[in-house]
């Protein structure tokens, strides 16, 4: 790319122009991702982007002992990297990936915190390698090659397999965490707009408060913390060894990334396929280069895309100036320490509920795309990965180790494509499966399943 390419892709990237008055949006219209409201009325946007992924975003540092404010300033970079490589077409901020949880807590336990950022920057690589691919060959064979059942079986697994975690966090304080998922559940069903979409910050909040008055807080480490400074950066070191792990991650990485672009796409009516590469190696960039300096793995927030549906506002102004915030958040040690000090009981709480719906999230991508479960296909793909992932089957070839979500990832994907094929070339992909899968009593129980496909 010639020097003249480079500054005009910059200059595209961060430039908006001002929609009607810039004070207000007409009905049935948007502000479009090129464009923006007046200076003010953007700022407060963004400052709301900023607090819609707080909660969720600190989260996974809290889980995985990475130092919070080191996080947060490598989410800001990916950010602003992001609305770069896309040219300024699509509106994202990076937050901290949930599907990264499982991977860093495993390798840190048993390698060490630098040898999971090493697995942080291959993930990484790995995403940007198949945006390269996206870009160039077009996203059909993603499809072709991770249809929903096996999309959402992943995703489903690696929550899932989190379990034990947030259970041996909840028993370092049972009340504390029974108090942090009871406020999380209230404030989801107790308020609309996005007090109720922030119902886990609050969660969190709530449960520190009464961690606080039960005295399980540390505040050695807050005191002890300068108000000013640069976050705690950390090299990565790399081993072969926990490729398996990381590997299943891009998975789940590539399907959020493809939604979000297509969610994008509907919400402003515009065609965004085109970038679905550039959003793909911008997300795996970000990821390498957060790895690189002991930051959690990113990915597009879905949090995000709740405020701008709320607001109809879609201006990537707004995500540069939430970028913007967050660098200036993790300049402040004490701040970071304040988020460290938050006991396991409140985690426990809060990862209960969160494991849980990146679990459901997965059933979640079944239920959107009406995945058949009357197919047996589909059937033994969601049985065979979910109980290796929840059971935690490992193996241990030679040297390497392999536990349950990447080999519940990998049955995933050949289970599905093995049975698929051998199916088809038996002529028996129309037989039905189970009458276990249909309800008691039901016509789909008892009608064949060939005949319910015709």
């Amino acid at each position: 790319m010639s020097d003249n390419a480079l500054k005009s892709g910059i200059f595209k990237a961060f430039t908006w122009k001002v929609h009607g008055d810039g004070k207000s949006i007409t009905p049935g219209s948007v502000v479009l991702p090129h464009e923006r409201l007046s200076w003010p009325r953007t700022i407060g946007i963004g400052s709301q982007h900023v607090i819609a992924m707080f909660g969720a975003t600190f989260l996974v540092p809290l889980q995985t002992g990475f130092p919070a404010t080191t996080t947060l300033f490598f989410t800001a970079i990916g950010t602003l990297l992001f609305i770069l490589i896309t040219a300024g077409r699509l509106p994202s901020y990076l937050g901290s990936s949930f599907a990264l949880i499982a991977p860093i807590i495993l390798v840190s336990n048993s390698l060490g915190p630098s040898y999971a950022l090493g697995g942080v920057v291959m993930t990484g690589l790995a995403l940007a390698a198949i945006g390269l691919i996206v870009h160039f060959a077009g996203v059909r064979w993603i499809d072709a090659a991770m249809p929903p059942i096996v999309t959402g079986a992943i995703v489903a697994l690696i929550g899932f397999n989190l379990a034990p975690v947030a259970w041996i966090n909840v028993q370092a304080g049972p009340v504390t965490a029974l108090v942090t998922i009871l406020s999380i559940l209230l404030f989801t069903v107790l308020f609309k707009g996005l007090i109720g979409r922030l119902s886990i910050l609050f969660g969190v909040l709530i449960g520190f408060a009464t961690a606080i008055f039960r005295q399980e807080v540390d505040w050695s480490k807050v005191a002890e913390a300068p108000w000013f400074g640069l976050p705690q950066f950390q090299t990565p070191q790399f081993s072969i060894s926990v490729l398996g792990l990381f590997i299943p991650v891009v998975f789940v990485l590539v399907a959020e990334n493809v939604g979000h672009v297509k969610s994008v796409a509907a919400m402003t009516g515009q065609n965004l396929d085109d970038i679905t590469g550039r959003a793909l190696f911008a997300d795996g960039l970000a990821t390498a280069v957060a790895g690189s300096g002991g930051g959690s793995g990113t990915t597009t927030y879905a949090e995000n895309i709740g405020v701008m549906a709320a607001t109809r506002v879609y201006s990537t102004a707004a995500y540069v100036i939430a970028a913007l915030f967050a660098l200036g958040l993790s300049m402040l040690p004490k701040f970071g320490a304040i988020i460290q000090a938050i006991p396991p009981g409140v985690l426990g709480g809060a990862a209960t509920v969160l494991y849980g719906m990146i679990g459901m999230l997965g059933v979640r991508i079944w239920v959107q795309n009406r995945v058949d479960f009357a197919d047996p296909v589909n059937l033994n793909t969601a049985a065979v990965a979910m109980v290796v992932a929840i059971a935690d089957f490992t193996w241990k070839p030679g040297n390497l180790e392999f536990k349950g979500i990447a080999i519940g990832s990998a049955a995933a994907i050949v289970v599905y494509h093995v049975m698929r094929t051998l199916s088809k070339l038996r002529g028996t992909n129309l037989e039905a499966a189970s009458p276990a899968s249909a309800p008691a009593g039901s016509e789909l129980e008892r009608e064949p399943y060939a005949q319910r496909k015709a």
